[in-house]
C-alpha cells in the first residue's frame, strides 16, 4: 500500500487577481513561503518515503523545504507540471470573455472537450499526471509520498483514477486551496481518496 499525499503549490502572485498559471512560471508570494514553511514542518515528522514534485518554480519551492525537512532528496518530474492553457495563459477568466467569448464559454460547458485556444488536451494532461502517479507508486510501493503539483492537473488525475468524465472536474472538485492538500491511498492497483483539499494541520 502507498499513501501518496498531493499539495498544490503556495500562493503565487497571480493568486489575487485569480489568473490561471499553466507553463508559466510564477513567483510565490511571502504567504506562498509560509504556507511551504508549514507544509516542511509537518513533512519533518510525516514519515515521508519520498517528495516529488512537478518542474516548474512555484512547486519546486514549495516542495524543497518538506523535502530537507523529511530527510530526502527532492525528485523533479515534469509529467506533474500544469495543463497549459494555452492563450488563456496569464489571464482572468473575464479578460477571456472578452477576447475569446466563444471559446471560453464553450471551455466552461465542457472543459475537457473544449480546452482553451492553444492549450493542452485534458485528456493527455489526465495520462501523464496519473502515469508519474503509478511509477511513484511502484517506486515506494509501501511507503508514503509527498507530491507537490498544481490544482486542475491534480483534479484531471482525480476524475482519472475514480472512472468519472474528465469534462466534470470543475464541477465535482470546484476547488483546490493553495497548499491544500488530497491523500490517496492505493493497494493492489486501487484508489481511495481519503481526503480532498483538507488544511495541513489535519492531516496525521
Amino acid at each position: 500500500m502507498t499513501e501518496l499525499v498531493l499539495v498544490r503549490h503556495g500562493e503565487t502572485v497571480w493568486h489575487a487577481e485569480n489568473r490561471y498559471a499553466g507553463l508559466s512560471d510564477i513567483e510565490l508570494t511571502p504567504r506562498g513561503h509560509d504556507q511551504a514553511a508549514r507544509l516542511a514542518g509537518w513533512a519533518a515528522t510525516a514519515g515521508l518515503s519520498a517528495v516529488y514534485s512537478s518542474t516548474l518554480g512555484r512547486a519546486r519551492i514549495t516542495a524543497a523545504a518538506g523535502a530537507r525537512e523529511a530527510g530526502v532528496e527532492l525528485q523533479v518530474d515534469a509529467r506533474l507540471v500544469e495543463l497549459d492553457f494555452g492563450q488563456g495563459d496569464g489571464l482572468t477568466a473575464a479578460e477571456m470573455h472578452e477576447r475569446f467569448p466563444e471559446a471560453r464559454a464553450a471551455f466552461e460547458a465542457d472543459p475537457a472537450a473544449h480546452p482553451l485556444p492553444g492549450g493542452e488536451d485534458p485528456h493527455r494532461a489526465a495520462d501523464r499526471f496519473v502515469a508519474a502517479l503509478r511509477d511513484i507508486h511502484a517506486a515506494h510501493p509501501d511507503g508514503r509520498v509527498l507530491v507537490v503539483a498544481h490544482t486542475t492537473a491534480i483534479r484531471l488525475a482525480l476524475c482519472r483514477l475514480i472512472g468519472v468524465p474528465l469534462g466534470s472536474y470543475r464541477r465535482l472538485f470546484p476547488r483546490l486551496d493553495n497548499c491544500a492538500v488530497t491523500e490517496l491511498r492505493v493497494r493492489a492497483g486501487q484508489v481511495a481518496i481519503l481526503q480532498f483539499n483538507s488544511p495541513i494541520g489535519v492531516l496525521r
